[in-house]
């Protein structure tokens, strides 16, 4: 560090240039808070007198604003909409260019700018008094002559000319307040403007002469760590710029999985170390995936794209699989039937697929109100396309506009017949009838296939559209463990170009895996460790082709893919009137057959006798004269209490009932003989029968 001039932090940092980077710095001293220990963005950053810090990157935060006068300091956001002036300079400029020169570089973006005179200069035959004010044009550059500055000058009674002043003229010069504003950007852009002094263009704020300093964020690494960690510039800190001297430090380089891909195809193969193991909570659920763990080693082959595709087994499982397969998978598959659960999956399979063929699994009847057609296990359709048409709603001419499936039921010819012909019908002549399949229909369909051929997979994707139903029938011989085999159906959800880095662990160097960078998230460092194989002879390896996922990779790849599928359609509202006359005609219908069922017949007993069953007693006859007109007799009063002689209680009288009274009560039910019912009379041996079945029946 010995004849090198140390500056802050933040005034070194401010000097640099993005282009320039990688720079080194060696701390000398300044302020440390706790103990020399900062923490930042949950790491410990240790700055201490010596210590060598590698900046790869500086990112601009915001803007200390200083004021000249009081040496106050606030911070503003770098996307700050305010509006700044620049201050002009007390001190004059000995020539123009001397003044220019403290210009924001794109001079002739900033102009016109004014300045003023003091002292009397001729230039040519024109000559200039004190004080005059001038406004610079134009910047004038000449091949071979000396450039010159075109300004504007107004004389006395608003007299206006033009003159040209050589760059080199001299004289006492003196900045004007200049009516162009600044943004904190456009002021951390230019070196020039960083120099200056600024003052709000707003009159509400301060009108005070600021300074403005831009703050960074600084990524650098240290010699001792291996982790990028970032801290802001700041940091009262001194530091001295030895990048010339300390050329030939190492220094960890932490590279994420995109930047590895940017490496030159000559860096692979190599060892790697792991700085940062992926996520636990990754998309991935391959085996290899546990065995990168923090400060453990992987030996990348080499970089690549493959060509993938993204496969899920059937919803039938209990848990659905999702697995990422290369197209270089070595397997056999064929195609398997699709199966439908509605007339709208019907219509987005076959604008993939124009010419499907389904077959009913399942029987519908037909319902001409909601207007759908009977459909019977076997029946064989074709799609043809997709209609708005209109349907009869109810039977009763109102149609409804509604989008319809037109299919055509398909027949297998019958040879007994094939000598007759209907020429009212030439549709089942040919050996098809059109029937319109509602899209919100629900119904129960298999697609129906003759292929019984065997297809590699990056064949599939050429040759058909996707997503596409197939089913492993021969495993690819180059896995230990093929993980398709055993599905009986699996589903090609899309395919897709992958970036992946070809790796494999030290101990096994010839089992590689395909790691796709995309959705693995670590950060690694190029090593210098010998590769584990002798006399550079780089071993045949075995590419492991399958890599689970889970559910979350298939939500997201459908997010990249922009897939937003409307939903199915609704079905047609009903008719309420036609609803509410069908069914208050089926609660009349209903209502006159419960009455008809209700009708009194001759065989039935009478009220009086279902009365009389064994889970229920008769109820007491009334008294006599409830039934007339007149209101009920009056009972006597009750005589006052007597003096309580015996401690003998006296009988309820209220509940004794009189035997001879019930009896004769009971004898008085005759039959009437205007009534067209043919009833015996109630004896009085049967209604003491029933009276003692009713006393012995236990009532819960």
């Amino acid at each position: 560090m010995a004849g090198m001039a140390a500056l802050p932090l933040q005034q070194l940092i401010a000097s640099f240039d993005k282009s320039t980077l990688p720079k080194i710095l060696q701390v000398c001293s300044g302020v440390y808070f706790q103990g020399s220990v900062y923490e930042i963005s949950g790491s410990e950053v240790s700055f201490s007198t010596g210590d060598l810090i590698k900046v790869i990157n500086i990112e601009l935060l915001s803007v200390s604003c200083k004021d000249v006068g009081n040496n106050d300091v606030f911070e503003l956001p770098i996307n700050h909409t305010g509006l700044f002036k620049v201050v002009p300079e007390e001190m004059p400029y000995s020539t123009l260019e001397e003044m220019l020169s403290l210009r924001p570089v794109g001079l002739d973006s900033c102009l016109p700018f004014t300045f003023s005179i003091r002292s009397k200069i001729s230039v040519g035959g024109f000559t200039l008094g004190a004080g005059s004010v001038l406004t610079v044009l134009s910047v004038e550059r000449q091949p071979g002559e000396e450039d010159g500055v075109r300004c504007h000058v107004r004389g006395q009674q608003d007299v206006s000319a033009e003159v040209c002043l050589p760059i080199s003229s001299h004289g006492e010069f003196r900045e004007c307040e200049s009516e162009e504003c600044f943004t904190v950007r456009d002021i951390m852009s230019s070196p020039c403007l960083c120099s200056r002094r600024f003052r709000f263009v707003s009159t509400t704020k301060s009108q005070r002469a600021l300074v403005l300093s831009p703050i960074y964020q600084v990524h650098a690494v240290m010699n001792l760590r291996k982790n990028i960690f970032k801290f802001p510039s700041s940091l009262e800190v001194d530091v001295v710029d030895v990048t010339e001297a300390c050329g030939d430090v190492e220094f960890v380089t932490p590279l994420s999985l995109p930047e590895v891909l940017s490496q030159p195809e000559e860096c692979f193969p190599a060892v790697i170390e792991i700085l940062e193991a992926p996520d636990t909570h990754s998309m991935l659920r391959c085996s290899w995936l546990p065995e990168l763990s923090k400060d453990s080693h992987v030996i990348f082959h080499k970089i690549g794209t493959s060509a993938m595709v993204l496969l899920s087994s059937s919803k039938g499982r209990k848990t659905q699989q999702y697995f990422l397969v290369s197209q270089q998978y070595a397997g056999r598959f064929r195609r398997r039937p699709r199966e439908f659960d509605s007339a709208y999956e019907l219509y987005v399979a076959s604008m993939q697929s124009p010419g499907l063929k389904v077959s009913v699994t399942r029987s519908c009847e037909e319902d001409e109100e909601e207007g759908l057609p009977g459909l019977s296990v076997g029946d064989l359709l074709e799609v043809v396309r997709c209609d708005a048409v209109q349907l009869a709603r109810g039977g009763r001419g109102q149609n409804q506009a509604v989008e319809a499936l037109l299919c055509r039921r398909l027949q297998e010819p019958d040879d007994d017949d094939e000598d007759e012909e209907d020429e009212e019908d030439e549709q089942q002549q040919d050996g098809m009838e059109e029937i319109l399949l509602p899209l919100f229909m629900r119904g129960h369909f298999v697609e129906v296939i003759a292929d019984n051929k065997k297809y590699k997979l990056k064949d599939l994707c050429k040759q058909f559209s996707l997503p596409l139903d197939v089913k492993v029938v021969s495993r690819d011989a180059q896995l230990e463990a093929d993980p398709l085999v055993g599905f009986a159906s699996l589903r090609i959800e899309g395919a897709m170009s992958e970036p992946t880095i070809q790796a494999s662990f030290p101990n096994r160097p010839d089992r590689c895996f395909e790691m796709p960078t995309q959705w693995l998230s670590m950060s690694v460092s190029f090593t210098r460790l010998a590769l584990p194989w002798a006399g550079g002879h780089t071993p045949e390896c075995r590419v492991e082709r399958v890599i689970e996922v889970t559910d979350t990779f298939l939500y997201e790849f459908r997010k990249q893919g922009g897939e937003d599928a409307p939903p199915p359609p609704r079905p047609p509202k009903r008719n309420l009137s036609t609803s509410a006359s069908s069914s208050s005609k089926k609660s009349s219908k209903k209502t006159s057959e419960e009455g008809k069922s209700r009708r009194p017949d001759k065989g039935a007993p009478t009220e009086e006798m279902a009365s009389l069953t064994v889970n229920r007693r008769r109820p007491a006859p009334l008294a006599p004269g409830i039934l007339d007109d007149q209101p009920p007799p009056v009972g006597p009063r009750k005589p006052p209490a007597a003096k309580v002689t015996s401690a003998k209680a006296r009988p309820n009288t209220y509940v004794k009932m009189d035997q001879s009274k019930k009896k004769e009560e009971v004898a008085q039910i005759t039959a009437d003989e205007d009534s067209d019912h043919d009833y015996e009379t109630l004896d009085e041996s049967f209604a003491t029968v029933v009276k003692k079945a009713n006393e012995n029946v236990c009532f819960y």
